[in-house]
């Protein structure tokens, strides 16, 4: 094996360690590597512990839009589209820095990571299908993925004009139960 190629297979496995890292699927895997079958499941089984998980992948781009995984999409690819552009990063390169990034960005917040690697890379890859767009917000003017070739000129984002039930999430609802029991304690020790 040459020196070139055996380079070349270093890469493949380390890639491929990376993404196993983060969370990557098996499908995933064989997707972006040039690594065998049975050598990504013995990676994945050395680099996680256990076999991959099994099952399809996300298909549906609706899933993007909805209100808090359109907010953490954005971030993602916003992120991976400033690498990839502005940088130089090669695509592999930008999409694992990019979730990266929005990995410790969302620790910096203290808020819950919503975008997991795998939906990540489907998201990336409905881009390059043409079967997402960014849309500019009219009110804050960042951009936001959206169905592709859907009207943008009057698009108001979800940070702008949040739904109703927007923040209302199920760790929230059992922070704030928490905290009216402990109250509730308080009162009839009084």
């Amino acid at each position: 094996m040459s020196t070139k190629s055996l380079l070349e297979e270093l890469e493949q496995v380390q890639l491929a360690i990376d993404l196993i890292e983060l969370g990557a699927r098996l499908q995933v895997l064989e997707t972006e590597t040039d690594l065998s079958r049975a050598r990504l499941i013995r990676l994945f089984k050395e680099v996680r512990g256990m076999s991959p998980p099994k099952g399809m992948l996300p298909f549906s781009t609706d899933w993007f839009i909805t209100w808090m995984p359109n907010v953490h999409s954005s971030l993602f690819y916003n992120i991976y589209r400033r690498l990839l552009e502005d940088l130089g990063c090669q695509r592999m390169e930008a999409f694992i820095k990019a979730y990266r990034l929005y990995l410790e960005q969302v620790a910096i917040d203290d808020a819950e990571a919503v975008l997991g690697l795998t939906r990540a890379w489907t998201l990336v890859r409905f881009f390059e299908s043409d079967q997402l767009q960014l849309s500019e917000c009219g009110r804050c003017h960042g951009h936001f993925v959206a169905h592709a070739h859907s009207p943008s000129h009057d698009y108001v984002c979800g940070i702008c004009q949040p739904p109703s039930r927007a923040g209302k999430t199920r760790k929230r609802r059992d922070q704030a139960a928490a905290a009216d029991a402990a109250s509730a304690k308080v009162v009839r020790q009084a």
